[in-house]
């Protein structure tokens, strides 16, 4: 299997699967002399971590990260940093009902179709469990922006949308997202989702989500043209996701509705005699280089695949049969989605910093 490597200069490798002993990353490209611990990256799981409301899978695993190696004395060597958090609450017999039989929405045909095998317990390689280490991986891009830029960086994301339900962007609160389960900056939303996921839940069903994520002090002058452009890798990899099905930047979808002169993003000059935009349509990037604006990014989530409502498919023989999908499932996985669309935003600007300054100096 290839293509388990993500980033050009800032780069990670993933390996494991959702059932077996452990799943872990190995982060290449890391400058030296960072100060780095393992509960600096802690605090980023923690965040992602399965099990801590009746919202998210109830699959109880303490996502403990430990390095293995590129740290010495507490700071990184810049050499590779090897990651690994140990897998502790695996229930592979959930998936033995299914061992031949594909699940509608996941990946079990196509992986089957292209490999010839599969790993049906909780999906293998396809699971969401994978996503744990790029939330590692994140907290260590955040370091490097951090060492590279300043404390005046910010990585923010939160749940914009639930099902057929939206915030009301005029209650945007950023301290609201900490304030509930549900990375919900509209306090009032938050009250409405939670009473609909209730209900999806015990219908033993699913929702979607919209995750927003906003990069803040972030310099002009990262991405590159045509090929290489900021806002072509930030897309590629939001929608590189578990359940991702779409992506904007900016007005996003919305721009085709605009008038050229509502689109325009316009300039003054500013008070300490730098540009002063008086809009953010482009979402921060323009001609795929980033100007100085906040970053903003959406990615549209689907609902989980694994329901409990019985749907039709077929097995490995070609059969029709019924299924339905048991063990501990999220019944809306853009929920614990938040942090990995963060890490995933950190990763790719850590990566262009360092591009940027091969090039640039």
């Amino acid at each position: 299997m290839s293509a388990n490597t993500f980033g050009t200069l800032f780069r990670f490798t993933t390996f494991g699967e959702s059932h077996g002993p452990a799943i872990g990353c190995v982060v290449d490209g890391v400058p030296p002399r960072i100060p780095l611990d393992e509960d600096e990256l802690q605090i980023w799981l923690d965040r992602r971590r399965p099990g801590q409301s009746k919202f998210t899978t109830q699959r109880q695993e303490p996502d403990q990260v430990r390095i293995l190696s590129g740290v010495f004395d507490g700071v990184t060597t810049g050499a590779p940093i090897g990651l690994v958090i140990e897998n502790v609450d695996a229930k592979s017999k959930d998936y033995s009902d299914i061992a031949e039989k594909f699940r509608p929405g996941h990946a079990d045909y196509t992986y089957w179709k292209k490999y010839g095998i599969r790993d049906y317990r909780g999906g293998g390689r396809s699971s969401a469990r994978e996503t744990a280490m790029r939330v590692a991986a994140g907290g260590i891009a955040r370091k490097v922006l951090d060492f590279a830029l300043g404390d005046g960086v910010s990585i923010r994301g939160a749940l914009t949308q639930i099902g057929p339900h939206e915030i009301n962007r005029d209650n945007w609160d950023w301290a609201e997202v900490d304030n509930n389960q549900l990375f919900c900056p509209d306090a009032k939303a938050a009250k409405t989702w939670a009473d609909y996921l209730d209900a999806i839940r015990k219908q033993g069903s699913s929702a979607g989500a919209v995750i927003e994520v906003v990069a803040d002090g972030i310099p002009a002058g990262l991405g590159a043209p045509i090929y290489g452009k900021l806002d072509a890798d930030i897309a590629s990899a939001l929608i590189s996701i578990n359940a991702a099905k779409g992506v904007e930047i900016g007005a996003g979808f919305g721009a085709a509705s605009l008038s050229g002169e509502e689109n325009a993003d316009e300039m003054r000059r500013s008070n300490e005699g730098d540009v002063a935009f008086l809009s953010n349509k482009a979402g921060g990037i323009l001609g795929g280089i980033s100007s100085g604006q906040p970053i903003v990014a959406r990615v549209a989530i689907k609902p989980t695949s694994s329901i409990l409502s019985p749907r039709k498919t077929i097995d490995i023989h070609g059969t029709e049969v019924d299924i339905q999908t048991k063990g501990r499932h999220d019944p809306c996985v853009g929920i614990r989605g938040v942090p990995v669309a963060e890490a995933m935003m950190a990763c790719v600007l850590a990566d262009h910093w360092l591009r940027h300054k091969a090039q640039c100096g």
